[in-house]
Protein backbone atom coordinates (compact mmCIF):
# COMPACT_ATOMS: atom_id res chain seq x y z
CA UNK A 1 0.00 0.00 0.00
CA UNK A 2 1.26 3.34 -1.10
CA UNK A 3 1.67 6.16 1.27
CA UNK A 4 0.25 9.58 1.18
CA UNK A 5 1.69 12.92 1.38
CA UNK A 6 -0.75 16.15 1.62
CA UNK A 7 0.55 19.82 1.64
CA UNK A 8 -2.02 22.48 3.06
CA UNK A 9 -1.74 26.15 3.82
CA UNK A 10 -3.53 27.91 6.70
CA UNK A 11 -3.68 31.74 4.65
CA UNK A 12 -7.39 32.67 3.42
CA UNK A 13 -8.95 29.54 5.08
CA UNK A 14 -11.45 29.76 8.07
CA UNK A 15 -10.69 27.25 10.52
CA UNK A 16 -13.48 25.50 10.18
CA UNK A 17 -13.08 24.67 6.16
CA UNK A 18 -8.82 24.07 6.97
CA UNK A 19 -9.77 21.41 9.89
CA UNK A 20 -12.47 19.79 7.19
CA UNK A 21 -9.98 19.51 4.84
CA UNK A 22 -7.93 17.59 7.14
CA UNK A 23 -10.36 15.54 8.15
CA UNK A 24 -11.94 14.94 4.88
CA UNK A 25 -8.46 13.70 3.55
CA UNK A 26 -7.85 11.29 6.11
CA UNK A 27 -4.80 13.23 7.44
CA UNK A 28 -3.68 11.60 11.10
CA UNK A 29 -0.79 13.78 11.44
CA UNK A 30 0.15 17.38 11.02
CA UNK A 31 3.51 18.39 10.36
CA UNK A 32 4.25 22.35 10.83
CA UNK A 33 7.39 22.96 8.92
CA UNK A 34 7.37 26.43 9.65
CA UNK A 35 10.30 28.02 11.01
CA UNK A 36 8.25 30.60 13.01
CA UNK A 37 5.32 29.40 14.23
CA UNK A 38 3.80 31.86 17.05
CA UNK A 39 3.57 35.20 15.17
CA UNK A 40 0.49 36.82 16.09
CA UNK A 41 -0.23 36.83 11.80
CA UNK A 42 -0.59 33.07 12.37
CA UNK A 43 -4.32 33.25 13.61
CA UNK A 44 -5.81 30.09 14.67
CA UNK A 45 -2.46 28.53 12.98
CA UNK A 46 -0.03 29.66 16.22
CA UNK A 47 1.22 26.71 17.45
CA UNK A 48 -0.37 26.55 21.12
CA UNK A 49 -3.74 27.23 19.00
CA UNK A 50 -3.38 24.89 16.19
CA UNK A 51 -2.02 22.10 18.85
CA UNK A 52 -4.86 22.38 21.04
CA UNK A 53 -7.41 22.31 18.22
CA UNK A 54 -6.14 19.66 16.01
CA UNK A 55 -6.28 17.54 19.27
CA UNK A 56 -9.75 18.09 19.84
CA UNK A 57 -10.28 16.38 16.45
CA UNK A 58 -7.71 13.72 16.63
CA UNK A 59 -5.00 15.00 14.90
CA UNK A 60 -1.40 14.68 15.93
CA UNK A 61 0.81 17.89 15.48
CA UNK A 62 4.54 18.07 15.27
CA UNK A 63 6.70 21.25 14.67
CA UNK A 64 9.29 20.33 12.18
CA UNK A 65 11.73 23.42 11.98
CA UNK A 66 14.36 21.56 10.18
CA UNK A 67 12.08 21.01 7.32
CA UNK A 68 11.80 24.69 7.01
CA UNK A 69 14.00 27.03 4.77
CA UNK A 70 16.06 28.92 6.55
CA UNK A 71 15.79 32.55 7.39
CA UNK A 72 18.19 33.75 5.31
CA UNK A 73 16.79 31.70 2.53
CA UNK A 74 13.41 33.24 2.95
CA UNK A 75 14.52 37.22 3.64
CA UNK A 76 16.19 37.08 0.03
CA UNK A 77 13.17 35.37 -1.60
CA UNK A 78 10.33 37.85 -0.06
CA UNK A 79 12.87 40.71 -0.73
CA UNK A 80 13.02 40.18 -4.86
CA UNK A 81 17.03 39.13 -4.12
CA UNK A 82 16.61 36.24 -5.61
CA UNK A 83 13.79 34.42 -8.01
CA UNK A 84 11.70 31.39 -7.55
CA UNK A 85 14.09 29.14 -9.36
CA UNK A 86 17.28 30.17 -7.38
CA UNK A 87 14.97 29.99 -3.88
CA UNK A 88 13.98 26.11 -5.04
CA UNK A 89 17.77 25.73 -6.07
CA UNK A 90 18.62 26.88 -2.21
CA UNK A 91 15.90 25.10 -0.49
CA UNK A 92 16.38 21.69 -1.82
CA UNK A 93 20.36 21.73 -1.67
CA UNK A 94 19.57 22.92 2.48
CA UNK A 95 16.94 19.98 2.72
CA UNK A 96 19.56 17.41 1.28
CA UNK A 97 22.54 18.85 3.14
CA UNK A 98 20.00 18.12 6.44
CA UNK A 99 19.98 14.82 5.33
CA UNK A 100 15.97 15.13 6.22
CA UNK A 101 14.45 11.62 4.64
CA UNK A 102 15.31 9.88 7.77
CA UNK A 103 12.89 12.04 10.00
CA UNK A 104 10.40 12.23 7.05
CA UNK A 105 10.32 8.33 6.98
CA UNK A 106 9.61 8.44 10.86
CA UNK A 107 6.93 11.46 10.56
CA UNK A 108 5.23 8.90 7.69
CA UNK A 109 5.18 5.89 9.74
CA UNK A 110 1.68 4.68 9.48
CA UNK A 111 0.71 8.14 9.15
CA UNK A 112 -1.11 9.90 6.84
CA UNK A 113 1.21 13.24 6.96
CA UNK A 114 0.14 16.97 6.14
CA UNK A 115 2.89 19.46 5.18
CA UNK A 116 1.86 23.12 6.78
CA UNK A 117 2.84 26.10 5.56
CA UNK A 118 1.28 29.41 5.32
CA UNK A 119 0.87 30.08 1.62
CA UNK A 120 -2.69 29.83 0.69
CA UNK A 121 -1.45 27.60 -2.62
CA UNK A 122 1.45 25.32 -3.30
CA UNK A 123 3.29 26.56 -6.43
CA UNK A 124 5.64 28.97 -4.88
CA UNK A 125 6.01 27.07 -1.71
CA UNK A 126 8.65 25.09 -0.31
CA UNK A 127 5.95 22.36 1.89
CA UNK A 128 5.60 21.60 -2.18
CA UNK A 129 9.38 21.27 -2.91
CA UNK A 130 9.76 19.18 0.16
CA UNK A 131 6.85 16.85 -0.72
CA UNK A 132 7.98 16.36 -4.40
CA UNK A 133 11.37 15.53 -3.20
CA UNK A 134 10.22 12.88 -0.36
CA UNK A 135 7.86 11.79 -3.27
CA UNK A 136 11.02 11.36 -5.30
CA UNK A 137 12.83 9.46 -2.69
CA UNK A 138 10.24 7.23 -1.36
CA UNK A 139 8.85 4.46 -3.63
CA UNK A 140 5.27 4.55 -3.71
CA UNK A 141 4.19 7.93 -2.23
CA UNK A 142 1.71 10.06 -3.73
CA UNK A 143 0.88 13.36 -3.07
CA UNK A 144 -2.19 15.36 -2.49
CA UNK A 145 -2.66 19.39 -2.19
CA UNK A 146 -5.59 20.54 -0.01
Amino acid sequence: MGRMISTIGFSKKSLRHFISLLKESGVTRLVDTRLHNTSQLSGFAKKQDLEYILELVHIDYVHCPTLAPTDDILKHYKKKEISWEQYEQDYLKLIKKREILPLVKRLMDGEHICLLCSEHESEHCHRRLLAEYVQESIDDTTIHHL
